[in-house]
């Protein structure tokens, strides 16, 4: 063997150990992934979390039993926690998602601090990140960074998932005591949310022809900058969701004697006269 086919072997001996320290799968089938993807890794990772006929094989090789992980949760929540106490802050959430090369601004950020109960946010307590990664059956760095495809993958195409991640968002982006959140930062988590639930199937249009379009987000952030105002209620987050569902593309099949907050039905006629005015 040449020197340059030793280096490849080599190479694609390597991406395979790494594929089977993330997935926990036999070497056959590490093999079989990484070539249908021309041994690029994360192509083969996504590929396989996504692979409904591997889901049973993947889950028994993964998950983690309970002392075992929870021995290795641990340890790992002990390396960003706080000093001195059991709660891990923002400056260790910033290291943990860099260590898993997770962006601060990344949606799936949002679904992960559900999934481990996170009080508010940058902030995580040692029982839910225990529980929570247990539940994800992850209890290491690769495990948890190759659970992110799958967790984007739930939120944009689940819609009972996204809309819990969306009424868990509220809190998240609520202040203690207040029971509204600011404008502005309802307008950040809609900017977050909206995409990602568009981008699948959770957000599908339930009526006839066409449904919101991808401009309306700005079109509703417009609106809510012209009106002003104090903040967003529970109320009409929650029920922003279903209009969003409902609302046909030229916003002609609201039903005003429905039950909507005022502020969404003057959004309908707002967006009524911006559409007859383009």
């Amino acid at each position: 063997m040449s020197s340059k086919a030793a280096k490849e072997q080599a190479r694609k001996d390597a991406l395979v150990s790494q594929f089977r320290q993330v997935t926990g799968v036999s070497q056959s089938e590490a093999v079989r992934y990484l070539k249908k993807y021309n041994y690029r890794i994360d192509a083969a990772l996504d590929g396989l979390f996504n692979d409904p006929s591997a889901a049973a094989t993947l889950a028994a090789a993964r998950e983690p039993s309970g002392a075992q992980a929870t021995k290795k949760l641990g340890e790992l929540f002990d390396e960003y926690k706080d000093n001195g106490g059991e709660t891990m802050t923002v400056d260790g959430t910033m290291a943990f998602c860099q260590d898993i090369n997770l962006d601060l601004d990344d949606v799936v950020l949002l679904a992960l601090s559900y999934e481990l109960k996170s009080p508010q946010m940058g902030e995580f307590s040692r029982t839910g990140w225990i529980e929570g990664w247990k539940a994800l059956k992850c209890d290491s760095r690769d495990t948890m960074k190759a659970a992110l495809p799958k967790l984007r993958s739930r939120l944009q195409n689940d819609r009972a998932f996204f809309r819990s991640i969306y009424m868990y968002a509220f809190d998240f982006a609520r202040t203690a005591g207040q029971r509204s959140i600011p404008i502005d930062n309802a307008k950040a988590f809609w900017a977050m949310l909206l995409p990602a639930g568009f981008a699948g199937d959770a957000l599908v249009y339930e009526g006839p022809g066409e449904g919101w379009k991808p401009e309306y987000n700005q079109l509703w952030f417009d609106f809510l900058d012209a009106k002003g105002g104090r903040g967003i209620s529970r109320d009409t987050w929650a029920m922003f969701f279903e209009f969003i569902l409902t609302i046909d593309s030229c916003f002609q099949n609201h039903d005003e004697g429905a039950a909507w907050p005022s502020l969404i039905d003057e959004f309908v006629e707002y967006s009524r006269e911006r559409l007859r005015s383009a």
